[in-house]
């Protein structure tokens, strides 16, 4: 599943792929498709990267021990990448968003996040306008 709106809204200079905390119930959610990237971002805690904001909406076979839909959940990076990340986020502008969620070959759930920069509405408007003639082209070549 893919955050569309994330390369709408930011120009994205680094990418990263890294793990995430999730209980059962979340993975079957996931394999279902029932995942929203709406209003979601990452935030340090404590030297922790953290998602907030992510909706996995609850497994409809679940029981009783059934996740909560929108919750914090815990990302997963190596220590010299989280250096990393923390000293650009302290530069004026950046955040991280989570731009896709899939599975791994060996069927670990990973999220790829991007260090971006939020863009002005002239980008917005360039963005529009690349889009829609790349479209044009498409339209007349094939």
């Amino acid at each position: 599943m893919h955050n569309r709106e994330a390369y709408f809204n930011y120009a994205i200079e680094d990418k990263y792929v890294a793990g995430i905390v999730l209980l059962g119930t979340e993975v079957k959610s996931i394999r279902a498709g029932k995942l929203s990237f709406t209003d979601s971002f990452c935030l340090f805690d404590n030297g922790e990267l953290w998602i907030r904001g992510l909706c996995i909406a609850e497994y409809s076979h679940g029981t009783a021990n059934n996740h909560i839909a929108v919750h914090d959940r815990k990302l997963l990076l190596k220590k010299n990448e989280l250096k990393k990340l923390s000293l650009k986020l302290k530069d004026k502008g950046y955040t991280i968003v989570p731009l896709k969620v899939f599975f791994s070959d060996k069927g670990f759930v990973k999220v790829e996040i991007g260090l971006g920069r939020g863009k002005k509405l002239h980008d917005k408007r360039n963005t529009i306008k690349d889009r829609d003639v790349a479209r044009e082209i498409k339209r007349h070549m094939g």
